[in-house]
């Protein structure tokens, strides 16, 4: 296992729509591993390929504080979502920033594992959230996206500064 760079805000891939997984292999198997040390040690509770700088649709999760219960969806797609609600939010890739952002409740997702095996689960509350929040990024799309202009333009400045002054 090795332990991947997340990609911060501002990095391109993170604005790249990720390409299908087309065969589940050793370098995917390997991939998703190493994701899952990546997030451990980061740490965080999902991670996204792109975050990791490949543009591939795979995601690695895991709520359980113990870290004994990881998920690795491959060609992850949300099927339905029910009851919207808003939750506090943060990302690997924007260290530092927490904002509310609105979500399903529930939802319905399908993925193929590493056994290559179609999987069809439904996600509530928390675990909701995080998978919503992993695919967006499959989908090019960030937590901050959500947000209202005014206040996604002040963490893009806030953002700008700490470059500057090469904490980002």
């Amino acid at each position: 296992m090795a332990k991947l760079i997340i990609k911060k805000y501002g990095n391109p891939v993170l604005r790249k729509k990720a390409e299908a997984v087309i065969e589940i292999n050793d370098g995917i198997k390997k991939l998703a591993s190493d994701m899952l040390e990546t997030m451990y040690s980061a740490p965080g509770i999902g991670l996204a390929a792109p975050q990791v700088g490949i543009s591939l649709r795979l995601c690695v999760i895991d709520v359980d504080p113990n870290k004994k219960s990881p998920v690795v969806a491959i060609n992850p797609e949300i099927i339905s979502g029910e009851n919207k609600i808003t939750a506090e939010e943060g990302c690997l890739s924007l260290p530092g920033f927490y904002e509310n952002v609105k979500r399903f409740e529930k939802i319905a997702v399908s993925y193929t594992d590493l056994n290559d095996e179609k999987q069809k689960i439904t996600a509530q509350g928390f675990f909701a959230k995080v998978v919503q929040h992993e695919i967006d990024h499959l989908d090019a799309k960030l937590f901050i996206d959500y947000l209202p202009d005014w206040k996604r333009k002040s963490i893009e400045k806030k953002i700008k500064r700490k470059k500057k002054a090469g904490d980002w």
